[in-house]
């Protein structure tokens, strides 16, 4: 005869992509807001993780039946956003530690500019400065700013 009884599961170790739950209604920081927490959450999530303006965020919760002003998203974005930037930088892969430098040449408005791009193996940019010069002094710093940033040393 099988046992019976209640069985408790527990995760002991969480992925490190683990994130805390959604938050509730009476979480005090959605107090006093009309809409639910996962509209106001998932209209931050939409400007912050995608490269969208305001009225697009907008006319994408229009489409879902959600009437919401671009002001507000803004008002959200600007009370919510640092939370949900820490979040999608946390869960983004690891950085590499072989880089790669790239080098182009563009023109703005007649003028020649040199634009660097660094890039880890995975082909995560690491940054795409835009400069006057092409010179060491302008690598040197290029690669002073990446490693600031960063807490350990890529591979040489």
């Amino acid at each position: 005869m099988p046992p019976t009884g209640t069985v408790r599961l527990s995760i002991k170790a969480r992925p490190r992509s683990y994130t805390a739950p959604m938050p509730t209604a009476r979480d005090p920081l959605y107090q006093r807001h009309r809409f639910p927490p996962e509209v106001i959450s998932h209209a931050v999530w939409l400007y912050f993780r995608f490269p969208l303006s305001l009225r697009m965020v907008e006319e994408m919760l229009a489409t879902r039946g959600i009437c919401v002003t671009y002001e507000t998203v803004r008002q959200w974005g600007k009370k919510f956003g640092k939370a949900f930037a820490d979040q999608i930088r946390q869960r983004a892969p690891a950085r590499g530690d072989k880089w790669h430098m790239d080098e182009v040449v563009i023109s703005i408005a007649g003028e020649h500019t040199g634009s660097g791009r660094a890039v880890d193996q995975n082909g995560i940019v690491l940054d795409v400065p835009v400069q006057r010069r092409r010179d060491t002094r302008a690598a040197q710093r290029l690669m002073k700013r990446l490693l600031n940033r960063r807490s350990s040393r890529p591979a040489s």
